[in-house]
């Protein structure tokens, strides 16, 4: 084999295992459950929360989702929107410390929510809208421990938490709290959408055209990781180049 294949050949090597590697590193992005929008405004009022839940298996289908709210943070005023081939089970928790509002004192809040009945196929994934009347404003941030369980019996448990900086292999979904009126104004124009997308009829259908924050991020890496297939076929295209224009000096 001459030395010209033989840099072509690795250059070609390189390129797609490092295109193979991105492409994995962004659909391993894209399967975890999540929700959405990333972040709220401490306190904030008379939003929606939006877990997605994409279905990780080949030849099995999700046929149970269970979202654990915290309750030494309550989310209070929490209701559910009715899902197409879905049956939601709202279970609420006594607090250890009520909660003073204007409207009174809160002595339970929801703790969790099972969906049954449904089934997310191969390539799929479901959007599950939660409403809720107030976000704490003592924390920074909520972790949503979730549990998805599919058809042949295994069970997903989404509820490991990010130390040190990285990510775990199972995360819980986490929504971050910011400073109070930072986000305010983004927070209530997602409300408004997903309240939009409800009233317009097939809120499943409706928010599954709309491409999450984290999926753009995978399919950027896709794209990045084309790029870099791209530039090292180039690499080894100048590479052999330069080997015959040497080889041709020599002579």
């Amino acid at each position: 084999m001459s030395a010209h294949r033989t840099t072509l050949r690795r250059a070609g090597t390189v390129a797609a295992l490092a295109t193979a590697g991105v492409l994995a590193a962004a659909g391993v992005a894209s399967a975890h459950v999540t929700v959405h929008p990333e972040s709220y405004a401490k306190g904030a009022t008379d939003g929606v929360l939006t877990f997605r839940v994409p279905n990780e298996e080949d030849k099995a289908s999700t046929t149970k989702v269970q979202v654990y709210l915290p309750t030494d943070h309550p989310v209070l005023g929490v209701l559910v929107s009715p899902q197409d081939g879905w049956t939601a089970k709202v279970t609420s928790t006594k607090l250890k410390t009520p909660i003073k509002t204007d409207d009174g004192t809160i002595t339970d809040a929801v703790s969790e929510i099972t969906w049954t009945g449904g089934k997310i196929g191969a390539g799929h994934y479901e959007d599950f809208n939660v409403a809720f009347g107030q976000l704490p404003d003592d924390t920074d941030q909520l972790a949503f421990k979730a549990l998805q369980t599919y058809s042949d019996g295994n069970v997903v448990r989404w509820i490991e938490e990010s130390t040190g900086g990285e990510e775990p292999e199972n995360p819980a979904p986490v929504l971050k709290l910011t400073a109070k009126g930072a986000d305010a104004e983004r927070s209530s124009t997602s409300a408004a959408s997903a309240t939009a997308s409800k009233s317009s009829g097939g809120s499943a259908d409706t928010s599954k055209s709309t491409a999450s924050e984290s999926d753009s991020t995978a399919r950027g890496l896709g794209i990045a990781g084309l790029i870099v297939g791209v530039l090292g076929l180039a690499a080894g295209a100048f590479a052999v180049v330069r080997s015959r224009s040497a080889g041709s000096r020599a002579e």
